[in-house]
């Protein structure tokens, strides 16, 4: 029966300054039917960011890494959630699509990305791959399939 299955948890990992294409692709993830989380959505006045954010890489089911000329340059908090994402795939079987390296413009990909292979949320069938992958990651979960509502220009 439809609806029935868990939807799938989707971690979102990006630099602040990617925020307005993250909020975009937060929304597109909503409405094919996963469950995106979302830094600003999910850490409250109060909370320790570290703590909830290595909980919420324990507890979702695949990690989109926004990949752009920003944040593959930049110093700092994404850095920190991109090692602890891979830490968490290391531990996970060699067939498993946990990280998912998504370029958000012409970015070079980093090196200790370059063994996952990366989409491309520019071109123009970038997000039905997506869409594919994360599919792929909720058959092997048992989870409710997404359905792309969005074609990307």
């Amino acid at each position: 029966m439809a609806g029935t299955k868990d939807k799938l948890k989707v971690f979102l990992c990006h630099a602040s300054e990617n925020k307005p294409i993250v909020n975009g692709l937060f929304g597109d993830l909503v409405a094919a039917g996963y469950d995106p989380w979302l830094d600003t959505d999910d850490i409250l006045p109060g909370m320790n960011p570290d703590v909830v954010i290595q909980k919420a890489l324990h507890d979702c089911d695949i990690v989109i890494i926004c990949l752009s000329s920003v944040s593959v340059a930049k110093e700092g908090y994404v850095q920190k959630e991109i090692k602890w994402a891979r830490g968490i795939q290391d531990e996970k079987p060699e067939d498993t699509i946990f990280v998912i390296p998504l370029r958000l413009d012409n970015c070079k990909v980093p090196f200790g990305l370059k063994d996952i292979q990366w989409g491309d949320y520019t071109a123009l069938d970038g997000y039905d791959k997506l869409i594919k992958a994360l599919n792929m990651r909720a058959q092997q979960l048992g989870k409710e399939l997404g359905i792309a509502k969005k074609k990307r220009p």
